[in-house]
């Protein structure tokens, strides 16, 4: 059976609607799993004036409505943003608040069964914290909603690997104080876990190191000698393993001549830099270890292009791949489990 992902149009501000336009124009999409829209028709439309492409849909009541072997895309239209009241290219409070709430809806869907995963394009963070989201990203937002317990962390996937935060959206002054063992642990079990679902049944993981060349055997930083290293050591005994730590000028060479499938880094910028010069135009950002899958590509709304039609598709069609394959990984399991 085909997964059912929820497709979110992103902030109308941006260059999601065409994104998505570009997307389902493509027959491959809809061979990969069975999809929704769920958004505003309008800013449907508007999506397919910048593609320059139009696509056929219909408008349902609700997901059961859906009928997928259909021509037309199914659209869930809420009604409830006019594209007319927001000027493209600018951060829009209310637009970001909009955007907040298309994505509560699609959550709830996806908490009450009728979702297999959620897809959305991009959004603006700014914006969606103006409109009264009051949280320092989306990842703690998803957790809110869904009542999360335990880890969870923003994974950053390209062609070449994965990258899993120890630290994420806190001041780099606040991230070194966060480098403990618990989130350690957390981090590299959720890389596990993660690269498992994608396939991977026995993960290479390389651990970044934290201070400049690892610290030098503690010339400039002990963080490796008195937390990371020991950490590492205490949880591949418990047969969770790893390599590393490595001083974060070198693991990403490595990994990107395939010695890893991932790496677990312990600040956002160690692993961003990398990620977004190896694939800007192909990274995803996946919320792992949420009961709910969320994929959405790494780049932003693109302010710059907005309405140009020149938006590159190519990072929104990695992040349906892998919300297909995450939402398609936990049915097969769930399944498995009930029989």
């Amino acid at each position: 059976m085909k997964p059912l992902i929820g497709i979110m149009l992103g902030d109308v501000t941006g260059i999601g609607p065409e994104l998505v336009v570009k997307l389902l124009s493509t027959p491959e999409a809809r061979q990969k799993a069975d999809v929704v829209i769920i958004g505003d028709a309008r800013v449907l439309e508007l999506g397919m004036k910048d593609a320059g492409v139009r696509i056929p849909y219909v408008k349902i009541d609700k997901i059961g409505d859906a009928v997928h072997s259909a021509e037309a895309v199914p659209l869930i239209d809420l009604n409830n943003i006019d594209p007319a009241l927001y000027e493209r290219g600018q951060l829009n409070a209310e637009s970001g608040r909009l955007t907040g709430e298309t994505l509560k809806v699609m959550t709830d869907l996806a908490l009450d069964g009728q979702l297999d995963g959620i897809c959305f394009a991009p959004l603006n963070k700014a914006a969606l914290h103006r409109g009264g989201w009051n949280y320092h990203d989306e990842h703690q937002m998803f957790a809110a909603w869904t009542k999360h317990v335990g880890y969870f962390g923003e994974v950053n996937i390209i062609p070449q690997f994965a990258t899993f935060r120890v630290t994420s959206h806190v001041a780099l002054r606040k991230a070194v104080d966060m480098v403990k063992p618990d989130r350690i642990e957390g981090a590299l079990v959720l890389a596990h876990e993660t690269m498992r679902a994608f396939g991977k049944t026995s993960p290479r993981i390389g651990v970044a190191a934290l201070n400049p060349h690892g610290g030098e055997n503690g010339l400039f930083g002990d963080e490796e000698i008195t937390i990371i290293r020991p950490t590492l050591e205490a949880l591949r005994a418990k047969g969770l393993t790893s390599e590393g730590p490595f001083p974060s000028d070198t693991v990403f060479i490595k990994a990107r001549r395939g010695d890893f499938d991932a790496v677990v880094i312990m600040y956002h910028d160690q692993g961003q830099i990398a990620t977004k010069l190896l694939g800007f135009s192909s990274g995803v950002t996946l919320t792992g270890g949420l009961k709910t899958v969320y994929a959405t590509p790494a780049h932003g709304v693109a302010y710059d292009i907005v309405g140009q039609g020149t938006a590159d598709v190519g990072a929104m069609s990695a992040a349906f791949t892998v919300a297909v394959d995450n939402a398609k990984a936990r049915k097969t399991a769930r399944e498995a489990v009930a029989s």
